[in-house]
């Protein structure tokens, strides 16, 4: 970051690089990152397709010479003081670059597919003073989730005996309806496709080996990585990630996205499960989780994350004398913005987001212990990673 700010822009104003703006930047990053223009300058943008850059560069009047194609070239550009990776695929190359130059990153999951992205992310940070990556779990900024944590620590519930966790996932076309969003990119050249999915298939590969990766490989880097590790970042904030995965199940045969469940071992002897389920004609989003304890439950229901200040319902049921008393509670601040105010924090003060590197290694060895345990299951042959 420069030492002084341009005349008229406040000093703790972040000028954000933005990498990415598909239809979740449209849908929920652009808009809250225009509505805190104190907070954020909407700086410089990328995408591989020019006709998307072109038109959310007139929509948020970023200058024509602050528009880019790369990732390398949005980096390489002057006085940028954070960027924030929302492209697909694996984002550990563009974090990769982004650290290489000098700046905080914001990386929307999944971070990486592999341990050896994450070695090199590692390798990087170990390099810099305080906290430089910021991880895009933004379930962990909810205030149904910060409040009911807060209660669990305050009133003592203990260790949980176990977390039960449902997603209903109807199509994410249903779930974007509202946006009004730009028509999908027609202009990225079918060899940059191709490049970008042998890309991630060398990734699943490395990952899982080639028998298993050709088996379950959208599996894991589309479903697990791509949607799974929110649910996985939750249990981890009431009980700690899972010791072991002990099972996994993917039906109906010949489906695609499937339905899905894990079981697993948490810390302290407590168990985990969880079953999401591909629903294309299933009217609404719907996610419910239920940390249980020895006396008391915890039960979180979430809308789809895309409805902007649509509250989570918390219900916390516990004795009272020869009853039962429920306790609903909810906020309408918003997580995703509560997330990218966390961020700036990180940015300008050096606060500890709630997930990193650490976090998003955690999860790249649950969802392959996962995929681990499918394979066996199935006689399909592990290897790469995942075999470890």
């Amino acid at each position: 970051m420069t030492s002084q700010p341009p005349a008229g822009r406040p000093a703790d104003r972040v000028r954000l690089g933005i990498a990415g703006l598909g239809a979740v930047a449209q849908a929920v990053h652009l808009p809250l990152l225009e509505r805190l223009r104190d907070t954020y300058s909407i700086d410089a943008i990328a995408d591989l397709s020019p006709a998307l850059t072109s038109a959310i560069g007139e929509r948020y009047r970023v200058d024509e010479d602050r528009r880019f194609a790369t990732v390398e070239e949005l980096v390489a550009a002057p006085d940028l003081d954070a960027v924030a990776i929302l492209t697909s695929g694996s984002h550990a190359p563009a974090v990769d670059a982004a650290l290489d130059a000098g700046l905080p990153v914001f990386a929307e999951k999944p971070l990486a597919f592999t341990r050896h992205e994450m070695d090199g992310i590692d390798a990087r940070l170990a390099t810099t003073t305080g906290p430089r990556l910021h991880l895009g779990y933004m379930k962990l900024y909810d205030p149904a989730v910060m409040h009911a944590l807060e209660v669990a620590s305050e009133r003592g519930f203990g260790t949980p005996r176990a977390i039960e966790v449902t997603v209903l996932h109807p199509t994410g076309e249903s779930q974007l309806d509202f946006a009004n969003l730009l028509p999908g990119p027609s202009d990225i050249p079918q060899s940059v496709r191709e490049r970008l999915t042998e890309a991630t298939q060398v990734l699943q590969r490395e990952a899982l080996g080639g028998v298993a990766a050709e088996a379950f490989g959208r599996l894991y880097t589309d479903i697990l990585l791509g949607s799974v590790v929110h649910e996985l970042a939750l249990v981890r904030a009431f009980a700690g990630d899972p010791a072991a995965i002990d099972g996994s199940w993917v039906w109906p045969a010949g489906a695609w996205p499937p339905s899905f469940e894990m079981t697993g071992v948490l810390p302290a002897d407590g168990r985990v499960s969880i079953r999401w389920h591909y629903l294309p004609e299933y009217a609404a989003y719907r996610e419910l989780i239920r940390v249980i304890y020895e006396r008391v439950t915890v039960e979180l229901e979430f809308p789809s994350p895309y409805l902007l200040h649509r509250p989570t319902t918390l219900r916390i049921t516990s004795p009272d004398g020869d009853g039962r008393n429920d306790e609903v509670w909810t906020s309408i601040d918003e997580a995703f913005e509560t997330e990218l105010i966390a961020f700036h924090a990180m940015v300008i003060s050096g606060a500890t987001p709630a997930a990193g590197a650490a976090e998003g290694r955690a999860d790249i060895v649950t969802c392959q212990r996962t995929i681990a345990a499918l394979a066996h299951s199935r006689g399909v042959e592990i290897g790469g990673e995942a075999a470890a």
